[in-house]
C-alpha cells in the first residue's frame, strides 16, 4: 500500500481510539479543552471590557487552543506512541503512513477547531459581536490548526521523551507566544514578529473583526495568509524529511 494512500474507514478508526485516549485523562482535557477558554471565561465572569479588550482575549483564546491541543498534545501523542512501539506496529499492518499520521493529528485539532468555536458565543456575552470576516476565521482557524500539527511532527523527530517534550517544543511555544507583545518592540523588529506564528495569528484574528468589506480584509490579510501558508509548507516539509517511527537505538 501506498503511505499516502488514506483509507477514511480506517482513519475513522484510529481517529476514535486516539481520541479516546487522549480524553481519558483529566489533566490532558483540562489543559486542551478548560485552559485555552480561561482568559475569556474570566473575561465574561468579570463583566467584560468592550469589544476592543475582548478582540485581543479571544486572539488569546486562539493562540492557546493551538498550543496545547493542537501543538503540544499531539507531540505528546506522537512521542509516546513511538515509544511504546505503536507506530511501528501499526505501520506493518494495513494502514498506511497518512492513516496513522492523520489519526493522531485529528483529536488534538478537532479539540482546537472546537475550543475556537466555543470562543465566539462566550465573547458575545461581553458585547462582541459576530466576526465581520467570517471565512477569514475558519481559514486562520483551521491553517493554524494544520501548521501546528505539522510543528509538532517535525519536533517529536528530536524529541527523545514525552517528558523532553516539556523542553523541545520551547522553540516553537516561543514563536508562537510573541504574538501579543509585538506592540512592545521597535517597528524595524515588530515587522518581523509579525511574521511568526504568533504574529500572523494575532494579525489574522484583530482583522476578523475589523475589516470594512470582504476585498478590503482579504487584501489586508494577504501577507499574513501567505506567512501562514509559508510556515505550513515549512512545516510539512520538515515533518515528512524527519518523521521517526521508532525510537533511536
Amino acid at each position: 500500500m501506498s503511505t499516502l494512500a488514506l483509507d477514511p474507514r480506517r482513519v475513522r478508526g484510529l481517529t476514535v481510539a486516539n481520541t479516546r485516549l487522549m480524553t481519558r485523562n483529566l489533566v490532558t482535557l483540562l489543559y486542551t479543552v478548560a485552559l485555552p477558554l480561561l482568559p475569556l471565561a474570566a473575561l465574561v465572569i468579570s463583566g467584560g471590557g468592550g469589544p476592543e479588550a475582548t478582540v485581543p482575549i479571544v486572539s488569546t483564546v486562539l493562540l492557546l487552543a493551538m498550543l496545547f491541543p493542537v501543538y503540544y498534545a499531539t507531540l505528546s501523542q506522537v512521542v509516546t506512541r513511538r515509544d511504546e512501539l505503536v507506530l511501528k506496529r501499526l505501520r506493518t499492518g494495513e494502514a498506511s503512513d497518512a492513516d496513522i499520521l492523520l489519526s493522531i493529528a485529528l483529536p488534538g485539532a478537532g479539540i482546537g477547531v472546537l475550543v475556537s468555536l466555543l470562543a465566539l458565543p462566550l465573547a458575545s456575552l461581553v458585547g462582541l459581536d459576530a466576526p465581520t470576516a467570517p471565512l477569514l476565521y475558519v481559514v486562520m482557524v483551521v491553517g493554524s490548526a494544520v501548521m501546528f500539527s505539522a510543528l509538532a511532527f517535525w519536533t517529536a523527530a528530536w524529541t527523545r521523551t514525552a517528558e523532553a517534550a516539556q523542553l523541545t517544543s520551547a522553540p516553537v511555544l516561543v514563536l508562537a507566544s510573541v504574538g501579543p507583545f509585538i506592540d512592545l518592540f521597535p517597528s524595524e523588529v515588530a515587522r518581523w514578529l509579525a511574521l511568526t506564528p504568533g504574529g500572523i495569528l494575532d494579525d489574522l484574528a484583530g482583522r476578523t473583526w475589523s475589516g470594512d468589506g470582504f476585498v478590503e480584509t482579504w487584501t489586508a490579510s494577504g501577507e499574513s495568509l501567505l506567512a501562514l501558508l509559508g510556515w505550513t509548507v515549512l512545516a510539512v516539509w520538515l515533518a515528512a524529511r524527519t518523521m521517526r517511527w521508532e525510537p533511536r537505538a
